[in-house]
């Protein structure tokens, strides 16, 4: 099933982990992944941490990771900035993180409306009601670019789910009638920049994920083999009503592992 895959892109909170809990068997997929002479990264729509807070996250889980190894949406949407605005003063409706890795990236990012250029929506962990306020005031008053890092509506966690970028960008539209451009899963743009990166064709990238609607559409959109797994979000109620439908459904990414050991 696998023995063509030579990529394997994982979604993070509810594949591999749940919260600050490493599923059991996520090690010893990772390892056998290696063993075999094949790559992982890990493919992630949460904008509120860095690259360099996901590595720590993963170490404290056990995990030894290098900034190599990741994707995330964060990354994507400095990408495509750099393409289409690199010049542009970003607000940023985001994380104190989010805010440093753009300006990483060499971008300015700036609190005042009247100096900004483009609006930065993440998953914001710090979100207030002043940002919402400006947001919608400059999406009201005038025309501006918008760009959202992921549309998840909720993020998930040990005892259920909190509001992600995609359920605040709803509210905003709510407010202004106006939608953003979406950089994360689902479109092709994460996928296609790993593909890049590590050297790979479609045929030969597996995307890996618990949301249907970002994870295995994400995969699709990018002509890669997509799994759903059922150990975070999804349920199979929401699996029977989606239109769209992964390669393959398993329980957990355990399943990968066990078919990875007779391949």
């Amino acid at each position: 099933m696998f023995s063509d895959i030579k990529l394997f892109l994982f979604d993070m909170d509810g594949t591999l982990y749940l919260g600050d809990n490493l599923f059991t068997f996520t090690k010893g997929l990772l390892a056998k992944i290696k063993a075999k002479g094949k790559r992982y990264m890990f493919m992630t729509n949460n904008s509120s941490k860095s690259v360099s807070a996901y590595i720590e996250k993963l170490k404290k889980l056990g995990i030894d990771a290098t900034k190599e190894d990741f994707i995330t949406s964060s990354q994507a949407t400095a990408y495509y900035l750099k393409k289409h605005h690199k010049d542009d003063r970003l607000y940023v409706c985001g994380t104190e993180s989010l805010k440093q890795e753009l300006r990483e990236n060499g971008f300015t990012v700036v609190d005042n409306t009247d100096d900004t250029d483009c609006i930065v929506m993440g998953y914001d962990t710090e979100l207030n009601y002043k940002k919402l306020w400006d947001v919608s005031y400059m999406l009201t008053t005038r025309e501006i670019p918008y760009i959202a890092t992921n549309p998840d509506y909720v993020c998930p966690t040990e005892w259920g789910s909190v509001p992600d970028c995609g359920s605040v960008c709803d509210m905003i539209f709510n407010a202004t009638g106006k939608r953003p451009k979406f950089i994360g899963k689902p479109e092709p743009l994460m996928p296609l920049l790993a593909m890049e990166q590590v050297g790979v064709s479609k045929e030969e990238t597996a995307v890996i994920g618990d949301r249907i609607y970002t994870d295995v559409k994400s995969g699709v959109n990018a002509g890669a083999v997509s799994v759903l797994v059922m150990s975070g979000e999804t349920t199979y109620e929401i699996l029977e009503a989606s239109e769209e439908k992964p390669h393959f459904v398993m329980e957990s990414a355990k399943e990968i592992l066990e078919i990875l050991k007779g391949e």
